[in-house]
């Protein structure tokens, strides 16, 4: 199974989050919270004072600890660095992106939508099926 990404079998995967207050603090009270030995965690509260540039360091963080499995990224904040997300194209940790309270959810905006749209026209256009 070369050329397959694998997550590390010798521990949990996480999931990271990058989100509004309410939306992280939901997912903290489920479980998803972690603090690890550096007492670095794996979310992001995003509100009016965060910079773009935290809310990069922080996705690109995300996106290279090999313990994360998924990254759920609110879609208003996945629109502030847009560049970085549609740029992303590795399959762990995977990048989904999900309506807040404040944002409703926009499909015309998701990457991975848009991939998924992109793939089965292609394979309905290579097929002859349309």
């Amino acid at each position: 199974m070369a050329g397959k990404a694998q997550l590390p079998t010798n521990s949990s995967a996480l999931i990271a989050m990058i989100a509004d207050e309410d939306t992280v603090t939901g997912f903290l009270l489920a479980g998803v919270g972690n603090v690890d030995l550096r007492r670095k965690t794996n979310y992001l509260i995003v509100d009016s004072k965060t910079t773009v540039k935290a809310i990069e360091d922080a996705f690109k963080e995300f996106t290279t600890k090999e313990d994360v499995a998924i990254v759920m990224i609110s879609q208003y904040v996945a629109n502030m660095i847009r560049f970085l997300v549609d740029g992303y194209n590795k399959p762990i940790p995977a990048i989904l992106e999900i309506p807040s309270k404040d944002h409703p959810y926009d499909p015309a905006h998701d990457s991975v939508l848009s991939r998924v749209k992109y793939l089965f026209s292609a394979e309905s256009v290579a097929s002859g099926r349309r």
